[in-house]
């Protein structure tokens, strides 16, 4: 029930108001807050309640937003406390995340001490990375064989070798190999690759002549980035985009970073990818878990707001600047990550520690 009771619209995905788009009837989605209900069976629906507070940039709200949104890394020692006893998965973004926000998406290397850092988490704590990108990508970027990759916003999910592997009911459980002979667990999108090949060949032609304009392949879905397209060049870029997914209404346009992403419109985002993981692991419904999500996109307010309606975790928004958000913690930037998941583990090596010696004592 968890995830077939969710839609678009309880996801808090809405429309565009904008006039171009109402007139060429494409559909853009914008991240909206949300309200929480339960429906009959106890599940939780968002209906949506629109926002404009969505990156403000005055710095002058940022202090008081850091009150209500506090440092992780500040925060720690009470979170842990409420961690006791518990089990804490943890899930993170890539881009923005575990590496800086770069002009070129193929140079959005992640630091050796940030790989070590996510290799000593995943010692400890069952750890997925949940990207936008495309799965082979993000895993070529991490390079870690002991964490789930979740690439095209959750809609292709490896998992580590050999995991252990339980669903309640084994619905969304699609077991395939890829070339390299590693398990992929879940792809829901898998029917649209012939169309998606089609689309990025159109989007390439369309946009070649842009200067500054990169289509990256991400397999399950499509992003156009135009962080260095100039100003006067992004209402054309913007039109030839939509132009392509126009002809393709089973397609839906989202926007985030200096990015356009066309995405095929089923009901999957990294919320949902969240609650699949949380199912495969076999704790989804265990009230004795703790998912821990950081993330610094619109994409990753989806995952916040599964925590948030779970009651208990730490959906936690890496951001320099105010912003409404669905996330109850924040840090910085990524040296602030890399500070946070390396006390992550050393505060569950020194807890294992602690446990084995009171063990033999008696």
């Amino acid at each position: 029930m968890i995830i077939s009771n969710l839609n678009l619209q309880a996801m808090g995905l809405q429309r565009s108001s904008s006039s171009t788009n109402k007139q060429k009837n494409i559909k853009v989605y914008s991240i909206t807050n949300v309200a929480e209900k339960e429906d009959k069976d106890g599940d939780c629906l968002f209906t949506s309640i629109t926002s404009n507070l969505y990156d403000q940039t005055s710095d002058s709200t940022y202090t008081s937003w850091r009150v209500e949104h506090p440092s992780a890394l500040g925060s720690f020692d009470r979170m842990m406390k409420a961690a006791k006893g518990k089990r804490i998965v943890v899930f993170l973004d890539y881009d923005g995340t575990l590496s800086p926000i770069v002009d070129d998406p193929d140079r959005a290397f992640m630091s050796d001490e940030m790989r070590g850092a996510v290799r000593e988490v995943a010692k400890y704590f069952p750890t997925a990375i949940v990207s936008g990108r495309g799965r082979d990508k993000v895993k070529e970027f991490v390079k870690l064989s002991n964490v789930y990759y979740a690439g095209s916003h959750g809609m292709d999910i490896m998992a580590p070798a050999r995991p252990l592997v339980k669903s309640s009911d084994g619905k969304y459980q699609t077991k395939s190999l890829d070339k390299k002979g590693s398990e992929v667990i879940f792809q829901p999108a898998k029917m649209f690759l012939p169309t998606i090949k089609e689309i990025l060949k159109e989007l390439e032609e369309k946009t070649r002549k842009i200067p500054g304009a990169k289509v990256e392949d991400n397999r399950f879905c499509i992003s156009v980035h135009y962080r260095k397209v100039r100003e006067e060049d992004y209402g054309i870029l913007e039109e030839k985009v939509m132009s392509v997914v126009e002809k393709y209404p089973e397609f839906h346009l989202t926007e985030g970073k200096k990015v356009m992403e066309i995405r095929p419109s089923i009901q999957w985002n990294k919320g949902h990818a969240l609650e699949y993981l949380l199912e495969t692991l076999g704790v989804s419904n265990s009230s004795e878990v703790l998912p821990l999500y950081i993330g610094d996109d619109r994409t990753d307010e989806d995952a916040f707001k599964v925590i948030r309606c779970r009651g208990e975790g730490f959906p936690i928004i890496v951001s320099s600047i105010a912003k409404g958000t669905e996330a109850s913690y924040s840090l910085h930037d990524p040296s602030e990550v890399l500070s946070f998941l390396l006390r992550l583990a050393r505060w569950r090596k020194a807890s294992s520690s602690s446990r084995s010696f009171y063990n033999m004592l008696k």
